[in-house]
C-alpha cells in the first residue's frame, strides 16, 4: 500500500511540472497562446514596410536613470490588470478550435450576472480586450483589491483551465474571471472581499450563486490554492513580457534619489537574507527525515 501511494504522489508530481500554474519552469499558456499574433502583426509590417508603431521610449543615460513604478512585490496596479485582461484576451481569441467540455456553473446563460437578457449569440462573439479590461478593473477598483491579487487571479484561472480540462469563451469568460478574482481575493489579501460584498458590486447576482460558484472552483482546482513565490514571479515577468510585446509599455519616470536609497536598502535586505539562507543551507545534511513532497493549503468556502 505504501509503494503504491508513493508511485501515486510521484506521479502526480512529475505531471504538476508540466502545470505552468503549479512550476515555476513551465511555460506560462497566455505566453504562448499570444506569441502567434505577435508573429502575424510583426510579419504584416515587415511585408507592408510599415513602422511598429511603438510608444516613444525614454533611454537612461549617464545623468539620468529612468525606471517604471512596478516590481515584483510592487506591481502597478492599472497596468497589471491591462495585461491580465490581455491575457484573457489571448486565452479567449486563441483557445482549442474543437472546443472542450463547458461547465453549467460558468455558463453565462444558466448563471446570468444581471437581470438584462442574454443575447442569443452570446457564446459566438469574442469579447475585446477592452470589455474584459473594464469588468476587471470594476471588481478591483470596487472591491479595493490589489496588483498582486491580479497576478494571482491568472494563476488561478490557468491552473482551472488545466485542471479541468476546459477552455474559457464567450459563453463563460465572465464567471471564470469573477470566481479567479473571488479566491484570489480572500487568499492573497489580507482584508478578505466576503461574498456577500460582491453582490453590492454585482447587484443582480445572489450570494447563493457566488457561494456556488466558489464551491466548484475550488472543487475543480483540487483545493489546491498554493501559488509558490517561483510560480507568481513567473507570472510577472510572463506579463510585462507580454506588453512589451503587445507595445504596452509601463510609465518611466526619472529615479529620484530618494528612491534610489529606498532601492539600495531593499537590495540589502534582500542580499542579508539570502546570505542567511546559505548558511543554513550549508549546515543541514540531507536525509529521508526531511523529505516533502507536495501539500496543498486548505481553504475555507463562505
Amino acid at each position: 500500500m505504501l509503494i503504491v501511494a508513493l508511485v501515486f504522489t510521484h506521479k502526480g508530481y512529475l505531471n504538476m511540472e508540466f502545470n505552468p500554474s503549479d512550476h515555476p519552469r513551465a511555460s506560462t499558456i497566455f505566453l504562448s497562446k499570444s506569441q502567434t499574433d505577435v508573429r502575424e502583426k510583426r510579419k504584416s509590417l515587415f511585408i507592408n514596410h510599415h513602422p511598429p508603431g511603438q510608444i516613444a521610449r525614454k533611454y537612461s543615460s549617464c545623468s539620468t536613470i529612468f525606471l517604471d513604478d512596478s516590481t515584483v512585490s510592487q506591481p502597478n496596479l492599472k497596468y497589471t490588470i491591462k495585461c491580465v485582461a490581455l491575457a484573457i484576451y489571448y486565452h479567449i481569441k486563441n483557445r482549442d478550435p474543437d472546443g472542450r467540455m463547458l461547465l453549467d456553473i460558468f455558463d453565462e446563460n444558466l448563471h446570468p450576472l444581471s437581470k438584462s437578457e442574454v443575447p442569443p449569440d452570446y457564446d459566438k462573439h469574442n469579447p475585446e480586450q477592452k470589455q474584459i479590461y473594464r469588468f476587471v478593473r470594476t471588481l478591483f477598483s470596487a472591491a479595493q483589491l490589489t496588483a498582486e491579487c491580479a497576478i494571482v487571479t491568472l494563476v488561478y484561472l490557468e491552473r482551472l483551465l488545466t485542471y479541468a480540462e476546459i477552455d474559457i469563451c464567450p459563453a463563460n469568460w465572465k464567471r471564470i474571471v469573477l470566481g479567479a478574482i473571488l479566491l484570489a481575493s480572500k487568499v492573497w489579501d489580507d482584508q478578505a472581499v466576503w461574498n456577500v460584498d460582491y453582490c453590492q458590486i454585482l447587484k443582480d447576482i445572489t450570494v447563493e450563486d457566488m457561494n456556488e460558484l466558489e464551491r466548484q472552483f475550488l472543487e475543480l482546482l483540487q483545493f489546491n490554492i498554493n501559488v509558490p513565490s517561483s510560480v507568481y514571479a513567473k507570472y510577472y515577468f510572463d506579463l510585462r513580457s507580454l506588453a512589451e510585446a503587445n507595445n504596452l509599455s509601463f510609465p518611466l519616470e526619472p529615479l529620484s534619489r530618494e528612491r534610489a536609497h529606498k532601492l539600495e536598502a531593499i537590495s540589502r535586505l534582500c542580499e542579508d537574507k539570502y546570505k542567511d539562507l546559505r548558511r543554513s543551507a550549508r549546515k543541514r545534511s540531507a536525509s529521508a527525515d526531511n523529505l516533502t513532497l507536495p501539500r496543498w493549503s486548505p481553504a475555507i468556502i463562505s
